[in-house]
C-alpha cells in the first residue's frame, strides 16, 4: 500500500549525556556541527529546516541524488581545509537565500545524510534505527558510516577535534519533532581559565543582573576577547558575580580588540573556568559552560 509523503517534517532530536553503559544496544554517529535539514525529493527537490523553514535556495548545493520519491535527515555543513566542519564558516551563507557564485566558491556547504525516513512510496519511520540506515547505507549517496556503540569513536572525535558523538538505539523508531532519549548527543570538552572583563545585562528571568560574561586570555596584544557564556550558572553563582564585579566596573573596555554587543565592562581582575568544544578559527570559545571561579589563578597566567 503506498503511503503518502508527508509534506513537512520536524527532526527527531537527542538529549544531552554520556555513552550508555549497554552499549551493545547502540549505534554512534559522528556528531556534526552544522544545521540540520530535512531532504524531500519527489519530482522535485525541497530542503528544510527543523521547523519547516525552507532552506531549498539557501543551499543549492544539496542535490535530488537521483531518486524518485525520498525523505532524508541530515546535517548541512561547512568544512575546512583540514576536512573539519567549521561553524564560522556556516555562518557566511545560514541568513542568505540565494547566494552568489562568488559565495558558494568561498564558502561550500556538503550535506550529510543520516537517516531515512521515506522511501518509494514507504514511511519508514517505524522501522528500528539499524534497518533505516541499512536502506540508507544501499542508496549510496554519501552517507556518513555510524559505528558499534564500543567502537572507541568518542575517542576518535576528540582527537581530530571534532564536536562529539550521537549513539542510537538500534531498535528505536523515527520521532519526528520528539527529543527522545533514544538517541544520547556526547560532546568532547575541554576545560580552559578565562578572564571576566565584563557582562551583559540579562533579559527575563535574569532582568536586573548579569545574562553573560564576557570572556578574555591573555596575548602579546593584552586581554584579548574569546567569547560570551551564558550557561551553567546557578541563580546563587550569578548573584554573587554581580556582587564581585559591581566593584570592578570600569568605563572602558579593558580588551584589546573589538568586543561586539553592549557590555558592563570591569576591570580584569577575577578569573574562570569554562568547559567547551573546540577554539574556532578566529579564536572564540564554542559552547562555553561556566564551571565556577578560579581564585587560585592569577589574571596574568590566563594565555592562549
Amino acid at each position: 500500500m503506498v503511503q503518502p509523503m508527508p509534506h513537512s517534517i520536524e527532526p527527531m532530536l537527542a538529549v544531552p549525556g554520556e555513552l550508555p553503559s549497554d552499549h551493545d544496544r547502540y549505534g554512534l554517529e559522528v556528531k556534526w556541527d552544522g544545521i540540520r535539514a530535512i531532504v524531500h525529493v519527489d519530482g522535485g527537490l525541497r530542503v528544510t529546516g527543523r521547523h519547516g523553514a525552507d532552506y531549498t535556495r539557501r543551499y543549492p548545493e544539496i542535490s535530488d541524488f537521483g531518486m524518485k520519491s525520498a525523505v532524508i535527515d541530515g546535517e548541512v555543513v561547512a568544512l575546512d581545509r583540514h576536512g573539519r566542519p567549521n561553524f564560522v564558516r556556516l555562518q557566511r551563507r545560514m541568513h542568505l537565500t540565494d547566494p552568489e557564485p562568488l559565495i558558494l566558491e568561498r564558502y561550500p556547504v556538503t550535506y550529510l545524510p543520516f537517516d531515512l525516513l521515506y522511501l518509494d512510496g514507504m514511511s519508514l519511520c517505524d522501522l528500528p534505527y539499524r534497518a533505516r540506515r541499512s536502506l540508507l547505507d544501499e542508496l549510496d549517496i554519501g552517507a556518513p558510516p555510524y559505528f558499534p556503540g564500543d567502537s572507541g569513536l568518542l575517542a576518535a572525535t576528540s582527537e581530530q577535534g571534532l564536536e562529539g558523538v550521537v549513539a542510537k538505539r538500534l531498535d528505536s523508531p523515527y520521532q519526528p519533532g520528539v527529543r527522545s532519549p533514544a538517541w544520547i548527543k556526547v560532546k568532547n570538552l575541554s576545560i580552559t581559565e578565562v578572564v571576566i572583563g565584563g557582562w551583559k545585562p540579562g533579559k527575563g528571568r535574569r532582568a536586573g543582573g548579569i545574562g553573560s560574561l564576557v570572556m578574555g586570555v591573555f596575548t602579546p596584544a593584552g586581554l584579548t576577547y574569546v567569547g560570551h557564556v551564558g550557561t551553567g550558572f546557578t541563580e546563587e553563582a550569578l548573584d554573587l558575580l554581580y556582587e564581585m564585579l559591581a566593584p570592578l566596573e570600569i568605563a572602558r573596555s579593558p580588551f584589546s580588540n573589538a568586543v561586539p554587543w553592549r557590555n558592563r565592562w570591569v576591570r580584569p581582575d577575577l578569573v574562570g573556568e569554562v568547559a567547551y568544544t573546540m577554539w574556532t578559527d578566529d579564536q572564540r570559545l564554542r559552547h562555553p559552560v561556566w564551571r565556577g571561579l578560579r581564585a587560585d589563578k592569577l589574571p596574568a597566567e590566563v594565555t592562549r
